[in-house]
C-alpha cells in the first residue's frame, strides 16, 4: 500500500531515516562483521564460484525501485545443439548496498570496486584492471548464523536458480556412454490429461522427495525414488514422465536395455549418471523375460570386464574369445539379466548417486517379473488409464481455452460409456482449429465407437444363446 500511496523518494528517505535510528539507537556500539567475497583471487586460484552465486541470489533481492543506480547485465549462452538462450541479471553498482534478512537477522550486501586507480598509478601488480567484491556485513553475534546457515543458503537458493533456468537434456545410451540433446518436451503438470487426484499425488510425492535428503540418510536408505507408470497404449505415460523432468528440472536418461550386452556395462553406465537426474526405461515388460532373467549365470565374466581401464565395447567379445580355447569355458552371456538392473535399484550399488528419480513404464503391469514389484524398488505404482471426464477438460482446456461448452454433457455422458485414451481424444481435438467443429467431431468418433461397443455385445449374447441351444 506504501508503495503505491509514497512516490519513490519519499520511501527512499524513510528508509534512510529509519536506517539511521537503527544505526544511532537500535545496535549502539555492537561489533559488526563483515565478510569479503571476491570474484577472483589472486594467480593461481580459480574464480570464486561463492561470489557468482551471491551475485545470483541478490538478483532475486534486489528492489529496483528501492535504489537509485543498478547495473542491468543481458548475456546470451550457446547451447549444444547451436541454439542459444539470453539470460538478464540485475546487479548493484559498486557502491550500492542493500539489506536482506534471514530468520530474523539483518545481512547488509555491499558492491566495491578496489585496485583500479592504484594500478593505473603504478601500484603493485599493474595493469589496471578494477577488483570486484561483495561484502557481507552482520552483528557479530550472528557470525554462527551467517556463515553456518545462511551462506550455504544463498549457494543452495543460487543452485535452484541455475537448475530453473537451465536447458534440459535427455541422453541416450551407445554403448558404455551417454549422448545427450535438448530436451524441449513441452508437457506440464497443467497441461498432462489424468485424474486431477492422481496428479497432485504426484507432484506431493516429488516434492516430498525432494526435501527428505537428511531423513532418508538417517533411516541408512540411497537418496532415490521409484515410480511405475502403467496403463494402455496413449494414456500418457510419457508424457507423465516429461511433466516431472520439466517440474523438477532434472535431466532425462533415457536407457535402452537393448544396446547394453553385459551387466558391468550397466553398471558403468548407471554410475556415470549424474546427481539431479532421471533414469527412464520405457516398455520394461519387453526387456526381459519373466522366467529366464532370474536365472543365475554360472561361468564368470572375463577378468578384462572388471578393468578400470576398460574403455571399449569390443573387449567384451574378445575377452570372451581369449577364453574360449580353455577346457570348459562357457560361452559368453547374451545379454544382461534383471538381477543386474535390480541390483542398481536397491542393491549395493543403489547408493552410487543421490537425488535420482527412477521409472519403469509398461502397457502389460501382470507381465512383470513379480521382483520389480516388491514394496521398496518401485515405490509409487501409477495407473495411467482412459480419458475421463476431468482429463478431457484439461485437454479442452489446452486446445481452445474454453472452460463449458454446449457439447460437454453429451462428451462427459460418452465418456462413461467408452473406453478412450488421451492420445485419441487429442487426435480429434487436433483436426480443427474451430472449437465447435473439433467437439462436434470428437462426439461423432464417441458415438460410433459406442455403437461398435453395443454391436459387439449383442453378437456375443447371439453366440452364447446359440451355443447354450447347441449344447442343450
Amino acid at each position: 500500500m506504501a508503495r503505491e500511496l509514497l512516490p519513490d523518494e519519499l520511501r527512499a528517505a524513510v528508509r534512510w531515516c529509519a536506517a539511521a535510528v537503527r544505526a544511532r539507537f537500535g545496535r549502539g556500539d555492537r561489533e559488526r562483521h563483515t565478510v569479503v567475497i571476491r570474484r577472483q583471487f589472486d594467480a593461481g586460484y580459480p574464480e570464486n564460484h561463492l561470489f557468482d552465486a551471491a551475485r545470483a541470489y541478490l538478483a532475486t533481492r534486489i528492489d529496483p525501485r528501492a535504489m537509485r543506480r543498478l547495473c542491468l547485465a543481458r548475456s546470451r549462452a550457446k547451447e549444444p545443439d547451436g541454439g542459444g538462450r539470453w539470460s538478464t541479471l540485475l546487479c548493484m553498482e559498486p557502491r550500492g548496498s542493500t539489506v536482506d534478512v534471514f530468520d530474523g537477522v539483518e545481512f547488509t550486501w555491499t558492491s566495491v570496486e578496489t585496485g583500479g586507480d592504484d594500478k593505473k598509478k603504478g601500484g603493485k601488480g599493474g595493469g589496471g584492471s578494477p577488483r570486484e567484491s561483495l561484502e557481507l556485513s552482520f552483528d557479530a553475534e550472528h557470525a554462527d548464523t551467517a556463515l553456518d546457515r545462511y551462506v550455504p543458503f544463498v549457494m543452495s537458493t543460487a543452485e535452484e536458480l541455475q537448475m530453473r533456468d537451465r536447458a534440459l537434456r535427455i541422453f541416450m545410451n551407445e554403448g558404455r556412454s551417454w549422448h545427450g540433446i535438448n530436451h524441449h518436451h513441452p508437457a506440464t503438470f497443467d497441461t498432462i490429461a489424468m485424474d486431477p487426484a492422481l496428479k497432485d499425488s504426484v507432484i506431493a510425492d516429488l516434492d516430498r522427495f525432494l526435501k527428505r535428503r537428511d531423513y532418508y540418510r538417517r533411516i541408512g536408505k540411497a537418496w532415490k525414488r521409484g515410480y511405475l507408470l502403467y496403463g494402455p497404449p496413449g494414456t500418457g505415460k510419457s508424457s507423465l514422465v516429461a511433466a516431472m523432468a520439466n517440474y523438477l528440472r532434472f535431466n532425462l536418461y533415457d536407457l535402452d536395455l537393448s544396446e547394453v550386452r553385459l551387466n558391468s556395462s550397466l553398471q558403468k553406465l548407471l554410475i556415470h549418471m549424474p546427481n539431479r537426474s532421471i533414469l527412464v526405461i520405457e516398455d520394461i515388460d519387453c526387456c526381459f523375460d519373466a522366467a529366464a532373467s532370474r536365472k543365475d549365470i554360472k561361468a564368470p565374466e572375463p577378468v578384462e570386464e572388471l578393468d578400470p581401464g576398460y574403455t571399449s565395447d569390443s573387449s567384451d567379445d574378445d575377452g570372451w574369445q581369449k577364453n574360449a580355447h580353455r577346457p570348459g569355458a562357457a560361452p559368453p552371456p547374451k545379454g544382461i539379466t534383471l538381477s543386474g538392473l535390480l541390483n542398481f535399484i536397491d542393491g549395493l550399488w543403489s547408493t552410487c548417486g543421490e537425488e535420482r528419480i527412477i521409472v519403469f513404464t509398461t502397457n502389460y503391469k501382470d507381465r512383470l517379473d513379480p521382483a520389480l514389484l516388491r514394496p521398496g524398488r518401485m515405490d509409487m505404482h501409477i495407473y495411467m488409464g482412459y480419458c475421463g471426464w476431468e482429463a478431457f477438460r484439461t485437454l479442452a482446456r489446452n486446445y481452445f481455452l474454453v472452460d463449458d461448452h454446449e457439447l460437454f454433457p453429451e462428451i462427459q455422458e460418452l465418456l462413461s460409456a467408452v473406453e478412450v485414451t488421451p492420445a485419441e481424444v487429442s487426435e480429434m481435438l487436433l483436426r480443427s482449429e474451430d472449437v465447435d467443429v473439433a467437439l462436434r467431431g470428437l462426439k461423432e468418433f464417441l458415438q460410433e465407437k459406442r455403437r461398435k461397443i453395443r454391436k459387439e455385445a449383442a453378437q456375443y449374447m447371439i453366440s452364447e444363446i446359440v451355443h447354450d441351444s447347441i449344447s442343450g
